[in-house]
């Protein structure tokens, strides 16, 4: 008989806001729930850019199988060129949610480090099963790097951004591009990404019922993208990236996860796998966060703590392009 598994707690801080949250966030998600959490009132771009001097600019692109869809440049409305470019894939388990959905980061950065965002919308599961996100988000990719020069920002500096579901769909949009001989990446930023179809893991059973997103929103919203091959062995990686084998050649690369979520173990697995190929990756496991806790809770410790990490990374990485921007022999202070 196997033990009950044991849930490692929630940080005490951000803990007493889950009771609040019920019927608000996909925990218990089944299919028949699924309008009703595609109905939630999210901020619009205007609400989240505010009195910021930043523009959104809408584009109509051509997506997988010649399907038309939109991607959102934001911008500084005094951009300077060039400077870096930030593709952002919107999480919500790739069932719901769509381009503006915590895409605030894309607005702070274009202030901070004056870069070019692109928000895509790709099309959602179940109506638009695998592959047609992941291949979505390509076509997105490679339509801001063939405009890298009409948008204002450096090819050389491309950076993939995606959290939860929309961090699984950046991990296997990166792969896309690195098989593809496709847009050149200069990192990929993951926070808690969705990657694994399977649902094997310890973390995977530990929570269910309880959080945010738990095991049984993950096990519907997977069906939804892979229907009946969940989980067997025709499974893509570029659909679901816990599944590639070789992590050879990726981009440098960021990931986070709470302690405290079902993305745990696979997140953690993905960067030991790209550390055994040999690759550039940087970890955090948040002990006591549920998932998304850094949208929920910005402003608790852990929170700080895990923004702080991430713009530090980000920084680092922006840091080795302007390096080499200053020609030889020039003043690099």
């Amino acid at each position: 008989m196997k033990r009950p598994l044991a849930n490692p707690p929630f940080d005490p801080q951000i803990a007493p806001l889950l009771p609040a949250l019920e019927g608000y966030v996909p925990v218990g998600m089944t299919p028949d729930r699924l309008a009703h959490f595609r109905a939630l009132k999210m901020p619009t771009i205007e609400e989240i850019i505010g009195d910021l001097p930043v523009q959104c600019v809408d584009h109509t692109i051509t997506g997988y199988d010649g399907a038309e869809i939109v991607v959102s440049v934001i911008s500084r409305k005094d951009h300077q060129k060039p400077g870096p470019g930030i593709y952002n894939i919107h999480g919500g388990g790739m069932v719901m949610c769509n381009r503006f959905a915590a895409v605030h980061p894309l607005v702070d950065w274009a202030m901070k480090h004056d870069a070019v965002g692109v928000t895509v919308e790709y099309r959602l599961s179940p109506e638009h099963p695998a592959p047609i996100p992941v291949e979505d988000c390509y076509a997105g990719l490679a339509w801001m790097a063939e405009h890298a020069e009409e948008l204002g920002f450096d090819p050389e500096c491309l950076v993939i951004f995606g959290g939860s579901g929309g961090g699984g769909l950046a991990a296997g949009t990166t792969l896309l591009a690195r098989d593809r001989k496709g847009p050149k990446l200069a990192g990929q930023l993951l926070q808690c990404p969705m990657i694994d179809d399977r649902n094997e893991t310890v973390s995977s059973h530990q929570y269910q019922g309880t959080g945010i997103w738990d095991r049984t929103s993950n096990l519907t919203a997977w069906t939804a993208v892979l229907g009946d091959r969940r989980g067997t062995e025709n499974v893509s990686p570029y659909s679901a990236p816990a599944r590639a084998i070789d992590l050879r050649g990726l981009p440098p690369t960021f990931i986070d996860v709470g302690a405290a979520e079902v993305f745990r173990d696979e997140d953690v697995a993905y960067a030991s796998a790209i550390w055994a190929a040999g690759g550039d990756c940087e970890l955090h496991v948040w002990g006591g966060a549920f998932h998304g806790f850094y949208d929920i809770a910005p402003e608790s410790e852990i929170s700080k703590a895990c923004l702080a990490a991430r713009e530090a990374w980000l920084a680092r990485l922006l840091s080795r392009w302007r390096a080499k921007q200053v020609p030889a022999g020039e003043d690099r202070r």
